[in-house]
């Protein structure tokens, strides 16, 4: 019974879910884990919900008026009347008003995603069928992502979003990702950071994030690239400085993308 309840209420409460991947009966955003998905969920929160709740109320009630004012046996010779000039210049101004309200703080939310700040770190994200490389150019790192396995996975790691090579990047730095595909359509997608960028073959996107909380984030692609599309998760770890330089010194060595020699391979090391 209380579950039902709930099943019914959760339907008109949007909710948010505070996770860094999806929950079961989730309806709301993921928790924010960067301010431009602060910015996007206070938009549409904030400004969206308001505005579409407010114009389906007063649709709701327009039907309801005509109804009952214009039923037939309250009207049994029906008018004639066939405009309006104020009722029709007003249904042109007011929507009109609407969209430019929407329109301005969404331009300077999509403006901000665009700009792209001074970069700690550059990552570059290639999409295959059906799975994510990566490389850190700076750092002579490449690596392929994978997801692990239902049979394989640990009891910390959540189905179809864990992978074998996760992506390292530090808390509170700027990470600049550049974005293609070697094949077909993907599309990089991190919920909790707002990032969602298309993957295109023989061309580069780029977006950014700045991640304020260390934790592991999930993502996926969300491109129709293919029979296996759901099974190419993304799994960020975001870590202190500390971690990160000693993630860095053992991934120089693992996962070089140049045969390295061995005083480089002692220096990097250390």
């Amino acid at each position: 019974m209380n579950k039902n309840l709930f099943i019914f209420f959760s339907l008109f409460i949007c909710q948010a879910a505070y996770a860094n991947q999806p929950t079961e009966w989730q309806l709301g955003f993921q928790k924010a884990a960067s301010e431009s998905m602060r910015e996007i969920v206070a938009f549409h929160d904030k400004l969206l919900l308001p505005i579409i709740i407010a114009i389906s109320v007063f649709v709701l009630f327009l039907m309801l008026y005509a109804c009952v004012r214009f039923r037939a046996s309250a009207n049994p010779i029906p008018s004639k009347r066939t405009h309006n000039v104020a009722v029709e210049v007003l249904w042109t101004l007011i929507p009109c008003l609407i969209l430019i309200v929407i329109a301005v703080p969404s331009f300077k939310i999509l403006y901000k995603q665009d700009t792209i700040p001074k970069a700690d770190i550059t990552i570059k994200a290639i999409g295959y069928q059906w799975y994510w490389g990566y490389e850190y150019p700076d750092e002579n790192i490449i690596f392929d992502s994978y997801m692990i396995e239902e049979k394989d996975l640990k009891s910390n790691q959540p189905r179809l979003l864990a992978v074998d090579n996760e992506v390292v990047v530090p808390v509170g730095k700027v990470i600049k990702v550049l974005i293609t595909a070697n094949d077909v359509l993907h599309a990089w997608a991190l919920p909790a950071f707002g990032v969602k960028r298309d993957a295109v073959p023989g061309r580069i996107n780029e977006t950014w994030f700045k991640a304020e909380e260390k934790g592991t984030y999930y993502g996926q692609c969300s491109e129709l690239c293919g029979i296996k599309h759901a099974f190419m998760p993304i799994t960020v770890k975001v870590v202190s400085d500390t971690e990160y330089q000693e993630w860095l010194n053992e991934a120089r060595i693992k996962f070089a993308k140049e045969e390295i020699k061995n005083s480089q391979l002692k220096l990097a090391s250390k």
